[in-house]
């Protein structure tokens, strides 16, 4: 097998950074402008959903390519998470922080869906919405929450990133690798642990 996975670490770093990148300036930039020239909360809960939604799509697709080069950088490393010391750390750690964002993400757009019809002027919309009635200032408040959790949450994983590349510079694999065997011998039997230690 090949030694360069280019488009699979491709996929995910590039994934990661417009999950990062878009996410924070929606936040940031796309909320900010909302909010100075909505005038009103209504009109700013307009621009702001629009913004959003038409993020979303291009959202969901970086997140998917992330999701798809992890799953096939963890399939192409399994040796390094099961023989490097401190790999399977980083992953399990890395994994529990995707799961989170993923889980902020998903709940910052049910909220701001729930916004967007409360705030249109569309008829069928205000139906939809006097059907899931919701407090809007606590919606408005949990949706801020959730928007500033995302950027947060995957800037997480871009230092997590950093470290497994950190991880896979030679001395560090050669490094792990050892300590990785030292821990291990510590739990065989004194014969078979002389004897590997040769």
């Amino acid at each position: 097998m090949s030694e360069r996975h280019t488009l699979v670490r491709s996929l995910h770093d590039v994934g990661l950074a417009a999950w990062f990148g878009g996410s924070l300036m929606g936040a940031v930039g796309l909320n900010g402008a909302a909010g100075s020239e909505g005038g009103t909360e209504v009109a700013t809960d307009r621009i702001a959903s629009a913004g959003w939604a038409r993020w979303t799509p291009v959202n969901a697709a970086a997140i998917g390519a992330h999701l798809f080069g992890s799953g096939a950088l963890l399939a192409v490393n399994a040796h390094r998470v099961a023989t490097q010391q401190g790999v399977a750390a980083s992953t399990v750690a890395k994994t529990a922080v995707t799961a989170a964002a993923l889980a902020a993400t998903a709940y910052a757009r049910v909220l701001g869906k729930k916004v967007e019809l409360a705030s249109s002027p569309d008829p069928q919309d205000a139906e939809k919405s006097a059907r899931h009635p919701l407090e809007l200032d606590k919606a408005r408040r949990q949706l801020a929450c959730a928007q500033w959790a995302v950027p947060a949450l995957t800037g997480c994983l871009v230092v997590l990133n950093a470290l497994h590349g950190e991880q896979q510079r030679p001395a560090e694999q050669l490094s792990g690798m050892w300590q990785r065997a030292a821990s291990l011998s510590r739990h065989m039997p004194p014969g078979v642990a002389a004897h590997l230690s040769h």
